[in-house]
């Protein structure tokens, strides 16, 4: 993991881009070509990130990785403030696609408790890839729980622990459980720390497994 990122600084405007001479056959190839340029943008804006980290990540190395102009940069993001939420909704849009689906597909106690464990090993392996992009938009305290993401979180959370420990106050425990994996956290315990990521991991499982009345599961099985 690495330091605490530079504040986000706004370039200054660019002036306007001449229009391409290539005609557009239709309004569906211009929002093709406009997906397809958002995409790349955010692949390279997140390669330079994870690269080479968060100081680094300025509106022209973008668009040099990413074949195209700055004016297209421009366009689309507004500025590198804009250009970072952008990156970090993309990030979020595709952990949740990936790990906050199928809650009522969770049948029983021991699916609900794989869940819980590979919901938290996800999120920890992404904060070490991510961790100065995260740290970048951690949100004043009394933002920071009413957020939707922490509270879509908290609802994953608190479902499954439900499923795996009936008796347990999940509304409340599943905070708990969360607290583990706020981003400050695990900056703090990876790079001021220097725990190695595979530690980390293992102290979800044994918490999950404690809070589930499960016996701890050695991470290799994982």
């Amino acid at each position: 993991m690495s330091s605490t990122p530079d504040e986000p600084r706004s370039p200054q405007q660019m002036p306007p881009v001449p229009r391409s001479p290539c005609p557009r056959e239709d309004g569906r190839r211009l929002r093709a070509d406009a997906v397809r340029n958002h995409a790349r943008l955010l692949d390279a804006a997140a390669a330079i990130v994870r690269e080479h980290g968060l100081k680094h990540l300025t509106m022209e190395a973008v668009a040099t990785a990413a074949g195209v102009g700055k004016g297209t940069l421009f366009r689309r993001f507004g500025d590198r403030v804009g250009l970072l939420q952008a990156l970090l909704q993309h990030s979020e849009d595709s952990f949740q696609a990936a790990h906050l689906g199928g809650v009522d597909q969770a049948h029983g106690r021991d699916e609900a408790v794989e869940r819980l464990r590979a919901f938290g090993v996800a999120a920890i392996r992404r904060s070490a890839r991510e961790v100065e992009l995260q740290m970048a938009a951690e949100p004043s305290p009394d933002e920071r729980y009413r957020r939707a993401p922490r509270r879509a979180y908290h609802e994953r959370v608190s479902v499954l622990l439900a499923l795996a420990a009936p008796e347990a106050d999940a509304e409340l425990l599943g905070h708990a459980l969360l607290g583990y994996l706020e981003p400050a956290l695990l900056w703090h315990l990876g790079d001021q720390c220097g725990l190695p990521l595979h530690r980390l991991e293992s102290g979800w499982l044994e918490l999950v497994s404690r809070l589930t009345q499960q016996a701890t599961v050695p991470h290799d099985a994982a």
